[in-house]
């Protein structure tokens, strides 16, 4: 039986606050971390030098490519996530709860046509077309990690263009403190709906400096083609410094906003996911230590955990958006 929001259960006779125990999810999900780092020795391969990365499985080839020029300033010198592991083990719970549930049931998702409104406090409404996006401006690939909550990370090769340059577009107005991103909510295309583990659409936000920041990436793409679904076809954001869940993915609305927008699992237990969520070894989830982590697809099951990075290593271009905040506070 699921656990729902303010629902208490009885376990051997002593009731439990919903805080102390591991929803189904996110314990379901544990045996596929098992599952990926011990079986991880094959490792990734990387070349980085400006002009191609390549790892031991390659890109789908029937997918859409996304010619794009490698930006050195946006390449962190680890390897790159095998294409494989990227594609396969994935949080979307509008397919499933299981790290394999997004790559085994997206096929249902019709990522063209598709647009994206972008609203609210702005000069410039539009509603633009994925064509429209990803001609915003020359696309780049940029090498992030990535780092989940549960504590796993990756390092990918994404593809697509500063969220600012869609920002400068809109023209917010004085009124616009923070952007909200919803994403679809398609019950014909999404089975993973059906189940009431958050409130759908998935809603994620960001305040206005932290979404003009040149890292934010607006992301059409991965591994040089446009995105697989199970990885946020045709478009999502990525924020590289803050935990993955902050990275909403198929987005249909970008709202600009005057007051923090309520964000799907800030909602679902504040207690333990914040509105900032940047990454911080020193800020333990309530369940799990956030100081370390497993790199999917490098680290086999029995080589030691790494070490958390503060701001998972981007502390240079973005601590200064946080200077003089209690950053335990603000989690």
């Amino acid at each position: 039986m699921w656990i729902k929001r303010n629902e208490r259960i009885r376990l051997s006779g002593d009731d439990i606050p919903r805080s102390e125990i591991t929803p189904r999810p996110i314990f379901e999900n544990r045996r596929r971390i098992l599952q990926a780092t011990g079986a991880a020795a094959m490792g990734g391969l990387i070349g980085v030098n400006g002009e191609a990365l390549a790892a031991y499985t390659t890109p789908d080839g029937k997918a859409q490519k996304l010619p794009a020029k490698t930006n050195p300033k946006f390449v962190v010198p680890d390897k790159v996530t095998p294409f494989k592991d990227i594609t396969t083990y994935n949080n979307f719970y509008e397919f499933g709860t299981d790290k394999g549930d997004p790559a085994q049931n997206a096929g249902t998702l019709r990522p063209r046509p598709w647009r994206v409104s972008v609203e609210g406090e702005v000069k410039n409404a539009k509603v633009y077309d994925i064509d429209d996006l990803l001609k915003l401006a020359p696309l780049e690939e940029r090498v992030y990690r990535h780092r989940c909550v549960e504590g796993w990370s990756m390092v990918i090769p994404w593809v697509g263009v500063s969220l600012s340059e869609l920002i400068k577009r809109a023209q917010p107005t004085g009124n616009a403190k923070y952007v909200q991103f919803i994403t679809l909510a398609d019950p014909s295309q999404m089975p993973g709906l059906s189940q009431p583990i958050l409130d759908w659409p998935y809603s994620e936000g960001l305040r206005m400096d932290e979404a003009m920041n040149p890292l934010t990436l607006l992301t059409m793409g991965v591994y040089g083609q446009a995105l697989p679904n199970q990885n946020g076809a045709p478009v999502r954001v990525v924020v590289p410094w803050k935990y993955g869940f902050k990275s909403a993915k198929s987005l249909v609305k970008i709202r600009f906003v005057d007051k923090q927008p309520p964000t799907s699992w800030n909602t679902y237990a504040s207690q333990e996911y914040g509105f900032y969520s940047n990454v911080n070894p020193n800020v333990d989830h309530p369940r799990w230590s956030q100081a370390t982590e497993r790199r999917i697809g490098e680290d086999g099951f029995f080589t030691p955990k790494r070490k958390t990075l503060m701001f998972n290593g981007y502390g240079d271009q973005v601590a200064s958006l946080y200077q003089g905040m209690d950053l335990k506070k603000n989690f």
